[in-house]
């Protein structure tokens, strides 16, 4: 971090008693959703959650400074399963996505499309493209090529956060975080709800998902808002509710986010998101 963080330059009253990106002034800020399960061939499990919850903050927090304008950008969490040392399908840091945005570029997913299962950081590794062959016996696979020239989506700050007043400032400020969670057999059954489930003091943090608000339900329960990778069959059409301030399921206990750099070239006409709640 180069500035000050959203919770030491917000007061109380800066921050919205509920937010949820997905309907934010009837817009929609947030990225598609995703199933880190399914990819291509070979068909098998790939654990990319890392991967998942950071890239999908990370393009929810461009469309939101970039005014939800077109085109949507998508960035790709294969490209970190392929090119983060020391991370793959067999699991990864979050936060280590951040710094190699920040150092490298993440592209989005036109450049890598996600494909659940480990590829070199090759040639092929970062952005390319395939055509047909040019004779009826080449014309299927086809070839393959390295794309030289593409979009690099950096980040600037970036860092970690905890605790109920640093991630609402972080989510009112800037946008989407992402956090781990201990998911457990009960959470995979999540159907519907604020679902609340005390892991004890010290959570045993095995999987990364998306936090992109927070609100009170009807009988007074605060909750997050949490994005999942596991595809809409799951939950709440992809999304859950979690109760707020217990620390359920380890999620309010580590926390990281980015700050993402618009390109020049995209950059809307009427100028950058800035924020909105200060009085």
């Amino acid at each position: 971090m180069t500035g000050p963080r959203p919770h030491e330059v917000l007061s109380e009253s800066d921050i919205p008693a509920s937010l949820d990106w997905r309907n934010f002034s009837n817009v929609d800020y947030t990225s598609v959703l995703k199933n880190q399960h399914i990819g291509g061939y070979p068909v098998k499990y790939c654990g990319s959650c890392w991967a998942h919850g950071p890239t999908s903050s990370l393009s929810d927090r461009l469309r939101i400074l970039r005014k939800a304008a077109f085109p949507d950008i998508d960035l790709s969490p294969q490209l970190l399963v392929n090119c983060d040392s020391g991370s793959s399908c067999e699991g990864g840091d979050p936060s280590s996505v951040y710094s190699y945005c920040a150092d490298n570029g993440c592209v989005d997913t036109t450049c890598q499309v996600y494909q659940g299962h480990d590829l070199p950081c090759g040639e092929l590794g970062v952005c390319y493209t395939c055509s047909p062959g040019k004779t009826s016996k080449t014309f299927w696979p086809g070839t393959c090529a390295k794309v030289e020239k593409f979009t690099k989506y950096m980040v600037g700050d970036y860092g970690s956060c905890s605790g109920e007043r640093e991630m609402k400032a972080q989510l009112a400020m800037h946008g989407p975080i992402s956090c781990g969670v201990q998911a457990t057999d009960n959470f995979e059954k999540y159907t519907g709800g604020v679902y609340e489930e005390d892991v004890g003091p010290f959570p045993m943090i095995n999987h990364e998902i998306a936090v992109v608000g927070y609100g009170t339900a009807e009988d007074g329960t605060d909750y997050w808002i949490g994005r999942n990778s596991w595809g809409t069959p799951w939950g709440e059409n992809g999304w859950f509710r979690i109760k707020m301030g217990s620390n359920n399921l380890g999620i309010e206990t580590d926390c990281s986010y980015g700050i993402p750099i618009v390109p020049d070239h995209l950059v809307p006409e009427e100028g950058l998101w800035s924020f909105p709640f200060t009085n």
